[in-house]
């Protein structure tokens, strides 16, 4: 009876691997971000690794799963779903995840929404720029960033991390108190953004590393290390990128952010 059961569970995870598809690019904080919470709570899944660099985003392919052309986005059986933030929070109601990323507690939970909805126009865009202007854009594009552009991005990340200080993180632990959330990781993966540029956002900022080092030890060191490896290698990676693979996209990634 024992080993029937046993059975029954490999075959069951090994179906929801199946019908479970992941289209990441950990290049990408918001894949980072999927992947981490699926690895992290032994949500079974079929890893679809792509390259957005390469264009797979653009491939007849993926517009048949994604027509945002976004990376990540999930195949769930016949249910298609992007947007990083939708995905794990179907992920969490679907596989009833433990309750702390998602609270049931109103009010807990919405500070979670609070921080999902804010981050998208203030850590995430001006943590993109950083790696965009001081890495990609110069390196793999051969494009100079005006030095008034760069300044003002700066200026414009410590203002929002500021802000994640004082505002969402405070005194405590994690952003909705003592346990890890989902706000946490999406936040962590964001602000590790400039890092691949060779930007140290954590120095002379005491309180914010302290919790970088909480979330780390909580998602775990091993899959923290892992997710980012390709973004902490990025100024070596950035040294073999073939410039005629990113000429199709210079003209977007130069109107995204520079116009």
């Amino acid at each position: 009876m024992v080993r029937t059961c046993e059975a029954q569970t490999r075959l069951s995870k090994l179906f929801q691997k199946m019908s479970l598809e992941m289209y990441l690019d950990l290049f990408s904080q918001p894949c980072r971000s999927v992947y981490i919470f699926a690895k992290k709570n032994d949500i079974q899944f079929d890893y679809k690794k792509i390259s957005l660099f390469e264009g797979y985003q653009y491939s007849e392919e993926y517009g048949k799963i994604n027509l945002l052309r976004k990376a990540p986005a999930i195949k769930d059986g016949d249910f298609c779903l992007a947007e990083s933030v939708a995905i794990m929070l179907y992920l969490a109601e679907k596989f009833h995840t433990p309750d702390h990323w998602y609270p049931a507690d109103l009010q807990k939970r919405a500070r979670v929404n609070e921080y999902l909805s804010w981050q998208h126009s203030a850590i995430r865009i001006h943590g993109s720029k950083m790696l965009w202007f001081k890495l990609l854009i110069p390196k793999a594009l051969g494009v100079e960033i005006p030095k008034e552009k760069i300044d003002n991005a700066v200026e414009d990340l410590n203002a929002s991390l500021n802000l994640f200080e004082e505002k969402f993180l405070q005194d405590r632990p994690f952003i909705v108190g003592d346990q890890i959330s989902l706000a946490d990781l999406v936040a962590i993966v964001e602000i590790m953004q400039p890092v691949g540029a060779g930007m140290d956002v954590f120095e002379n900022r005491p309180n914010l590393k302290a919790w970088k080092d909480r979330v780390r030890a909580e998602i775990g060191v091993e899959l923290f290390d892992e997710a980012h490896q390709a973004i902490l290698c990025a100024q070596e990676s950035v040294k073999t990128m073939d410039p005629k693979r990113m000429e199709h996209f210079k003209p977007i990634i130069l109107r995204y952010f520079l116009s």
